[in-house]
């Protein structure tokens, strides 16, 4: 039985050079905690978030305006609270008229 090529000291140096870089390749690209891999899923995850945040930014400015003519707008503010929220005023009777579906 030929043993020797069963142990690794036996190997040629340019073989045994090759299998160790392709395990460290192999290593830091998809197992190690930091690999390449986990790396461009955190980066797009952070350009999402990143997005996100200015969406979120636009809505909150949007929301302040819409406070701010709430606030120095009583036809508005009364506007909302009838078609919204079925208010009405004293001594008033609300009709609700359902349309048809064709």
């Amino acid at each position: 039985m030929n043993f020797q090529l069963l142990n690794p000291l036996r190997w040629k140096k340019s073989f045994l050079i090759l299998l160790l870089s392709a395990f460290v390749v192999i290593w830091f690209t998809f197992l190690d905690t930091f690999s390449v891999k986990t790396r461009w899923d955190l980066y797009s995850q952070k350009e999402d978030y990143k997005t996100r945040t200015e969406e979120m930014k636009q809505d909150v400015e949007e929301l302040k305006e819409k406070i701010k003519r709430l606030e120095n707008d009583p036809a508005l503010l009364e506007k909302i609270a009838r078609e919204d929220y079925g208010m009405k005023k004293e001594g008033e009777t609300v009709y609700k008229i359902k349309r048809e579906e064709k």
